[in-house]
């Protein structure tokens, strides 16, 4: 947490991503283009939804009776204390089979590397275009192609919304908008490595939104754990020799904005056996939550960066071609949609919690 003492904004933003990250995009073009290939394989293969155990033994009660996707998620806290303790995604035997961790492990590890990919890509193109809400709006717009064109020629079977589906997945999509846009802005404002620094404390959001919100609370020796994290990132941030207040309060506000993106994700996914709709497996809710963030974010870049940003685009053609400009955006939008993608089938099987550390470990 504290290697950003040795990196400031200016010499982050000049040499982050230029000659050192061309050279690594040349070496890895087919790496990168068998990563998105791996990905969407592991996404169209996906095994047909199951309503998890929880679910199911909540659904001839509180489920039933409530149509809302709030409702959804205030029928999960009416069991006893000990059940919300031991809230888990998937399955409610503590004892996964070996076949299971390896392959919630796949999960985590091609999370990794792909958003690892997408982090050099975004940065890069940011450096060159300087118009953070404008690129992350075009990332959302390429990945609701991308599974638009999946939905239209029946690779993956289409979902179908109920209304109270449709309230659900329009409040996730606000989420993931609003946290991608303010995880662009923080990146454009200052370091990157603070901006990953300020968002390792996503475990403590996605724990005390669980509990305080909606009343989900585990064992306090998980949050004795976060202790650590949020002193570490408190030290570090400083410390921190290109400290940003704009990057500071747009990360903090982007983990909030995920922590509720979890949340709600993951109430969805266990109540979503038929009273959010049909064919609503982890990757189709992602898509339809693209989708709607997509149109959310389309006023807000907009009313924030508006006709600015054909300005930048002219001006960084001298140093790059349209076609590149053009290409780079796309293959960052299709990294973006997928890292994404194959943290969502993680957060099938995990608790939004235990999604959180994972994603500080990859930070």
């Amino acid at each position: 947490l504290t290697s950003s003492n040795t990196i400031n904004a200016s010499a982050d933003n000049q040499s982050y991503c230029q000659q050192p990250t061309s050279l690594i995009i040349k070496t890895m073009r087919s790496p990168i283009l068998a990563l998105a290939l791996l990905a969407a394989t592991v996404s169209a293969r996906q095994a047909p939804f199951v309503k998890p155990a929880l679910a199911r033994a909540t659904s001839s009660s509180s489920v039933q009776s409530s149509k809302s996707a709030l409702d959804v998620t205030s029928a999960l806290t009416t069991t006893d204390v000990n059940t919300k303790i031991a809230i888990r995604g998937g399955d409610d035997d503590a004892s996964l089979s070996m076949s299971a961790r390896f392959k919630i492990g796949g999960y985590f590890s091609l999370w990794y590397i792909l958003n690892v990919v997408y982090n050099i890509l975004n940065k890069k193109y940011l450096n060159v275009i300087s118009a953070p809400l404008t690129v992350g709006s075009l990332q959302f717009l390429v990945g609701s192609l991308y599974c638009i064109i999946l939905w239209t020629t029946k690779l993956r079977a289409p979902p179908i919304l109920t209304p109270s589906g449709k309230t659900a997945v329009n409040k996730v999509g606000f989420y993931h908008m609003a946290g991608q846009e303010l995880s662009m802005m923080s990146l454009n404002a200052g370091a990157v490595s603070f901006t990953h620094i300020v968002k390792a404390l996503e475990p403590f959001f996605s724990a005390m939104v669980s509990g305080v919100i909606f009343g989900k609370w585990m064992n306090p020796v998980v949050y004795a754990t976060l202790i650590p994290v949020v002193g570490g990132v408190a030290y570090a941030c400083l410390k921190e020799r290109a400290f940003s207040w704009l990057a500071f309060y747009t990360a903090m506000g982007s983990n909030l904005a995920f922590a509720l993106r979890a949340v709600v994700s993951k109430s969805a996914l266990d109540a979503s056996g038929g009273e959010l709709g049909e064919n609503l497996t982890s990757v189709n809710l992602f898509g339809i939550v693209t989708c709607y963030a997509f149109i959310q974010s389309i006023p807000l870049f907009l009313m924030g960066e508006g006709l600015s940003f054909i300005q930048l685009w002219k001006d960084a053609l001298p140093n790059s071609s349209t076609y590149e400009l053009v290409k780079g955006l796309v293959i960052s939008g299709l990294f973006h949609y997928l890292n994404n993608e194959v943290m969502y089938l993680a957060l099938s099987n995990v608790h939004p919690v235990t999604l959180a550390v994972g994603n500080t470990m990859k930070r």
